[in-house]
């Protein structure tokens, strides 16, 4: 007798699914799901930095890159996939330890008492704010001031020439440069790429890859704030 295909379709589906019920899969998901996100800032970060080479330059990238149609939907579809696990095994994570350990521990062991992560969560949340406003700033233009489709250099000029806009910015740029710091070492040791440090902040890796992607990002507002982009 032929098994139903509902049934073939849950006895395949369930391996998946204990993976993700548990507390390592969650784990796991969560750090590759931010390292595909690491991939993305670190291209993106350095196509910003092509504003330096003049408009031209700049505007080019960006017809490029829009011109590329279905690969650029793809790379959307795969990052919107990646945030959305990310912020759900974040969330459910949160919970499970709650859960486990309602009472706060007096005192942090120096493996988790950095900055980076006392305020990865907050961290995280104050990105997300800073994703959707991003998008709607310089990608659609509905909070933009002059928002001018294809000119990226001008965009960018106009947009951070309001200077609250700027500083959020900034604020958000030193948000994600602790999270990079903690989140990718942790995804490392996650995926067991790097193994447990007692020593946090000597992180090297991780302490280059914050600094470079966070400031690398945030020269721009800086650059036009200070009218060396204009």
């Amino acid at each position: 007798m032929t098994e139903p295909a509902s049934a073939v379709s849950a006895t395949a589906s369930a391996p998946l699914q204990r993976f993700w019920d548990s507390t390592v899969g969650k784990k796991i998901v969560m750090a590759a799901t931010g390292l595909v996100m690491v991939l993305f800032v670190i291209g993106h970060m350095a196509g910003n930095l092509l504003a330096f080479a003049g408009p031209a330059r700049i505007n080019a990238y960006g017809a490029f890159i829009h011109g590329t149609g279905e690969l650029l939907w793809l790379v959307r579809i795969v990052l919107l996939t990646s945030v959305v696990l990310h912020i759900i095994a974040a969330y459910q994570l949160t919970r499970i330890e709650m859960a486990a350990r309602p009472v706060a521990y007096a005192r942090r062991e120096p493996q988790v008492s950095t900055l980076a992560a006392r305020t990865i969560r907050w961290g995280g949340a104050l990105l997300l704010v800073f994703i959707v406003f991003h998008l709607l700033h310089f990608t659609t233009g509905t909070v933009h001031p002059d928002f001018v489709k294809g000119d990226v250099y001008g965009n960018m000029v106009v947009g951070f020439r309001v200077w609250p806009v700027a500083l959020f910015y900034l604020l958000a740029m030193v948000a994600l440069g602790l999270h990079l710091y903690h989140g990718t070492w942790s995804a490392l040791r996650t995926l067991g790429v790097a193994r447990p440090s007692g020593r946090p902040l000597h992180r090297r890796a991780a302490t280059v890859l914050a600094i470079v992607v966070a400031g690398g990002f945030a020269v721009i507002p800086l650059a036009v704030m200070l009218g060396l982009l204009r």
